[in-house]
């Protein structure tokens, strides 16, 4: 049997198909799984889905109704992936699944396929599959699909039973519906499938409890699927930026996460929106259900307006206004982390330093910044309250005290943070070690007394807006980082702080600024960094000789 897998990815691999960096990483990801033996494939599964798809589904609507669907390879190789990679116990090895792809690439045709599939081939007596979206009508789009498509297979029609409110068939006893948005009355459902419409869509907080709501019903179910298929859309902070920063962290490589497969279909370049060829990583189904020439009409207008090139780059090109992904991939980091950093090697240097000060009761960070043979070298020093040492490690799963015991993190005051710590701790770098910061940056919310002291003792201070304007010193720390010239020594609460930074794309002014891949971890080390960097290109022309601390 074909391997649809290693087809594409071998597509990929010599340029015959062009896909952007996501789906690249997830492709390579799989391929590795399978050859370190981290789970298995079935041919026969992953080809029962593609069979059955080709052989009972059939278009609904527009000019290739009501003929049968044909499968392109790069969805023979999704279906493979989720009905093929198998764990070590014979069920699916992935139950959480996100699909991107742009406008016009058969997104909810694919997604009624499957769902098709799903209900009446899994092997699962009682399955049931949902349509979930925020809006009954919206959910029941895709449900309409599914049930034209039923309706136009005879063999499919027979089985099945049109009741008031869902598909029935009766043989299997499972059934198919639509499903809005009500998080209390969803409680107690035992889905096997739920197929979750235009993610990008789903507002805030309910649809984040909608769907923490879908993904608890899961617990009988040996294998289940939720697939997440989507544009990319303008909603913000809701379920489609939580799952592309769980995505992307976990296509980078700093995610546990095991049943999570991420598909996204994006362009990599944005200043290349224009460009067709960047476009085929976006539009998969390009010259199938896309024409070429619709696409080149769509660049045309888009060009000559800025909202139509908004949406252009939204809804073909899959880059929403103010997105976030994941920032550094884990390998680069990891180049950058060591043997450890000793102070005393530094002695007698010139440096930058940075302030990011949290509220009093969470974690604040300071660091120097040190150049050494065109290298550069960060120490970084967390402060906790000694009262939230036990709850913080509760609830951020994070080892401090080991930390404590390391030096990288002090423990100040008992329910607050005394700053009069940071200060010490740049007070110890001049008077003990000789490391002069001839610059220190600071967040606008820095404690004012902290900056007063600070100039008191002779230290020359400013103050950094962490927004978007640091775009060219995010885009600086990432090119060193990536080239392993910048250096962290042993510091894996540092290097937790990296690997948790997302970033916030403005694409309409090709800016971004960092945020939290998750509102639960910490990112206090990188702002820190950022403000000493931004010191550093600031004042380098004034200062930049003495920073290279060449003798």
């Amino acid at each position: 049997m074909t391997n649809y897998i290693y087809e594409y990815y071998q597509c990929i691999e010599d340029g015959s198909i062009v896909v952007g960096k996501w789906v690249r990483l997830m492709y390579k990801r799989i391929i590795q799984g399978l050859e370190n033996k981290e789970y298995t494939f079935s041919p026969k599964k992953a080809n029962a889905s593609i069979i059955f798809i080709e052989n009972f589904c059939r278009h609904h609507e527009g000019e290739l109704a009501p003929d049968k669907i044909t499968l392109e390879l790069w969805q023979k190789a999704f279906l493979s992936v989720i009905f093929g990679i198998m764990d070590h116990d014979g069920y699916r090895q992935f139950r959480e699944v996100v699909l991107i792809v742009a406008r016009k690439n058969g997104k909810t045709l694919f997604a009624s396929a499957i769902a098709c599939y799903c209900t009446f081939m899994d092997g699962e007596y009682g399955a049931r599959t949902y349509f979930t979206a925020p809006k009954l009508e919206q959910a029941t789009l895709c449900f309409d699909a599914f049930c034209q498509m039923i309706y136009k297979e005879p063999v499919l029609d027979r089985m099945a039973v049109k009741r008031r409110t869902d598909i029935y068939i009766k043989e299997t006893n499972s059934s198919a519906r639509p499903l809005a948005f009500n998080h209390k009355k969803s409680d107690g459902l035992n889905i096997s499938t739920a197929i979750c419409d235009e993610i990008a869509s789903w507002q805030g907080e309910q649809g984040l409890r909608f769907y923490e709501v879908l993904r608890s019903s899961f617990g009988s179910r040996r294998q289940p699927l939720l697939l997440n298929i989507s544009t990319a859309g303008y909603v913000n902070d809701g379920v489609f930026d939580e799952l592309v920063k769980r995505s992307t962290r976990f296509l980078l490589g700093d995610s546990k996460e095991q049943r999570l497969a991420p598909f996204l279909y994006m362009i990599d370049d944005i200043a290349e929106w224009n460009n067709i060829n960047e476009l085929q990583k976006s539009n998969p189904n390009l010259g199938v259900s896309v024409p070429v020439d619709y696409l080149l009409e769509e660049i045309a207008i888009a060009e000559g307006s800025l909202p139509k090139k908004s949406e252009f780059l939204c809804k073909m090109a899959n880059i929403k206004q103010n997105a976030s992904t994941a920032w550094l991939d884990t390998q680069d980091v990891e180049k950058c982390f060591g043997e450890h950093l000793e102070l005393e090697d530094f002695r007698n240097s010139y440096c930058v330093g940075g302030i990011d000060l949290s509220i009093s009761t969470d974690l604040t960070a300071c660091c120097i910044v040190v150049e050494r043979d065109g290298q550069l070298y960060v120490f970084s020093k967390f402060f906790m309250p000694s009262a939230m040492l036990e709850k913080a490690t509760a609830r951020d799963g994070i080892p401090y005290k080991i930390y404590v015991e390391k030096g990288f993190l002090t423990l100040s005051g008992e329910n607050f943070i005394d700053y009069q710590d940071c200060y010490d701790w740049f007070t110890m770098l001049v008077e003990e070690y000789e490391i002069f910061p001839l610059m220190t940056g600071y967040d606008r919310y820095c404690a004012k007394f902290l900056v007063s002291m600070m100039e008191q003792y002779g230290f020359h201070m400013d103050d950094v807006f962490q927004g978007h304007n640091l775009t060219p010193i995010i885009r600086t720390c990432e090119g060193k980082i990536k080239n392993g010239d910048i250096h962290f020594g042993d510091n894996d609460l540092m290097k937790m702080h990296l690997l948790d930074t997302a970033l916030k794309l403005h694409t309409e002014q090709n800016k971004c600024q960092i945020v939290k891949v998750s509102a639960t971890v910490h990112i206090d080390g990188v702002a820190s960094l950022l403000d000493a960097m931004c010191m550093r290109d600031k004042y380098f022309e004034s200062l930049g000789e003495q920073l290279k601390n060449e003798d």
